[in-house]
């Protein structure tokens, strides 16, 4: 095993989780008023432009919710609990249907958006260039999370996946020689999307991609005043 290997998937995943803490914190902290999606929707001044948002709003999200869970379900989950249910062969088969399907709908409504925000005069004026940044980062990663499911099918058993699920629960128990020993040999495309998965944590406090973590509590607990309009 490479110092380069270990340094990017043993080491480095601390490095982006911290960063993504206490950049996080920091922003919180400091700006609380930069704590939002920033959403352009201001800029939708007709019914298609509305329904076009809506709908690459709903695909993007919807695909992006389930392919999250998907990963969090299926790297953290050990072989010992998920054999009392199905197979290795089986959960991989399953983990190429529903990614497929799911990053299929995420990269339609991901695409629409940055056609909108690089296609619309005034959307782009508006738009920072982190904003841009993380749209094509974004879709930098889906693509890549689409292309190890082309991948995956010339290894059909499982292994991979294995592999991958072991480096993932080696990061999270603080094992990051094992971690990095368990991705050594998997497919660049694999660590590749590994690596730009890490580095979405680093831009997670700097971009507007802290609205994921965002909850109205603060309504909860807020008065309203009811202001009637005159007959």
């Amino acid at each position: 095993m490479s110092k380069l290997n270990l340094l990017m998937f043993g080491v480095y995943p601390y490095i982006a989780l911290a960063i993504c803490i206490v950049g996080s914190w920091a922003r919180f902290d400091l700006s609380q008023y930069s704590w939002k999606a920033g959403s352009s929707q201001i800029f939708n001044r007709t019914a298609g432009e509305q329904r076009y948002m809506r709908i690459a709003s709903n695909l993007f999200h919807v695909g992006v919710l389930f392919v999250l869970a998907g990963h969090f379900v299926g790297l953290l989950t050990p072989e010992s609990i998920y054999h009392q249910v199905i197979s290795t062969q089986k959960k991989q088969l399953l983990a190429m249907v529903s990614g497929g399907f799911f990053g299929t709908l995420c990269l339609i409504g991901l695409l629409m958006l940055v056609k909108r925000r690089l296609g619309d005069d005034r959307v782009r004026a508006s738009s920072s260039a982190s904003d841009i940044l993380i749209l094509l980062v974004l879709l930098a990663q889906l693509v890549l999370g689409l292309l190890t499911i082309v991948a995956s099918a010339d290894h059909l058993d499982g292994s991979v996946m294995v592999l991958l699920g072991t480096w993932a629960q080696s990061v999270v128990t603080l094992q990051p020689v094992q971690a990095a020993q368990a991705i050594a040999s998997v497919g660049l495309v694999y660590k590749l999307h590994v690596f730009l998965g890490m580095t979405l944590f680093v831009l997670f406090p700097f971009t507007r991609l802290v609205h994921i973590v965002s909850a109205p509590v603060w309504y909860l607990g807020r008065r309203y005043q009811i202001v009637r309009q005159k007959a």
